[in-house]
């Protein structure tokens, strides 16, 4: 049986200059940065059958809202094993698309599930091994578990181990780019696989800036959004673990998103504000909500006193964590 307790290993925000401005590049190999929900797969033996599970970073089982990333994995996975990867949807030009995959979050009926995979099947890009039959893997460098990963995954149409590249920095900038790509993550060929920890052994590179982020609120719509939200409030933890005040979102939704935004907000109302210190202008007439659900917004920049700039929702964040958000 494989081992319990293991989390994924988080990256730091970084620029080009992290990565090239001090150093050999040498010491660095590239991956692209998929726009999905990180997930660990656990492949077990039980009776000489694969029986496979997946979790994400919140702890969530994640296995029964992708039954098509579950059943390839048990047949692309030979033994036991811990793996890190990403699930993604894929666009018409098959690339990774966050706004895509929103499609398969929050599903729990199994036909709901069924009819979304046939819509918008998923996949898992795998770029880690923790374990393998029992024995674990995350003391050795990244090399040379990257090394095993290729050799004992056997790729099918819903896993994929996309390679990475020990090529220079701007050239894979570029080709994320070209692609449409989140962005490029850089990872130290001789660095260990830090459980549960963000460190800057993995820089990550992003061509937007985005932001995940805690909703505490919202406020009424006008015109013809009037009947229903009209903007969320947000919020990211500070050191003390209160919940800092960072500015409303009311673009990006979909339809989707608005129909569904209203009973979502309503089953965890509250009285009074969870946030540590809203202004007067923006607590007018909100309506204020259990802080317990996570988006993603892309925004321009962080103003002087700590609010986003122009943001812009991108979707849920069901794998993350509320208590562990924090200003990147």
């Amino acid at each position: 049986m494989t081992q319990p307790g293991y989390e994924a290993m988080l990256a730091t925000l970084g620029t080009r200059d992290d990565v090239v401005g001090h150093g050999d590049q040498g010491d660095w190999s590239l991956e692209m940065k998929w726009d999905g929900v990180r997930a660990l797969v656990r492949v077990e033996l039980q009776d000489g059958r694969s029986t496979v599970s997946l979790t994400s970073r919140n702890h969530k089982t994640q296995g029964p809202g992708y039954p098509e990333v579950v059943e390839g994995l048990s047949r692309a996975v030979r033994g036991q094993a811990v793996l890190d990867g990403e699930i993604v949807a894929l666009d018409a030009k098959g690339r990774p698309s966050f706004a895509r995959l929103q499609h398969r979050i929050n599903l729990a009926d199994p036909r709901e599930i069924r009819r979304a995979a046939e819509q918008v099947p998923a996949q898992i890009f795998l770029f880690d091994l923790l374990e393998q039959d029992d024995e674990p893997l995350v003391g050795l460098p990244y090399t040379e578990r990257r090394a095993r990963l290729a050799a004992l995954v056997t790729e099918n149409e819903s896993v994929k181990v996309p390679p990475a590249v020990d090529e220079d920095f701007d050239h894979a900038w570029r080709t994320s780019d070209e692609l449409g790509l989140e962005g490029v993550i850089a990872k130290r060929r001789d660095s260990r696989y830090a459980v549960g920890r963000r460190t800057r052994d993995w820089i990550k590179v992003k061509h937007a800036r985005t932001q995940e982020v805690v909703i505490g609120g919202w406020r009424p719509g006008q015109g013809r959004r009037a009947r229903t939200v009209g903007s969320l409030l947000l919020g990211v933890g500070d050191a003390e673990g209160r919940l800092q005040y960072v500015g409303r979102v009311g673009t990006g939704f979909s339809h989707r998103d608005l129909d569904e935004l209203h009973g979502r907000l309503g089953r965890i109302a509250r009285e009074t504000a969870p946030f540590h210190d809203i202004p007067r202008a923006d607590a007018r007439d909100a309506h204020w909500v259990t802080p317990r659900l996570v988006g993603e917004v892309e925004f321009a920049e962080w103003t002087r006193d700590g609010r986003l700039r122009q943001p812009r929702w991108r979707g849920w964040r069901e794998d993350k964590d509320p208590q562990r958000v924090r200003r990147e």
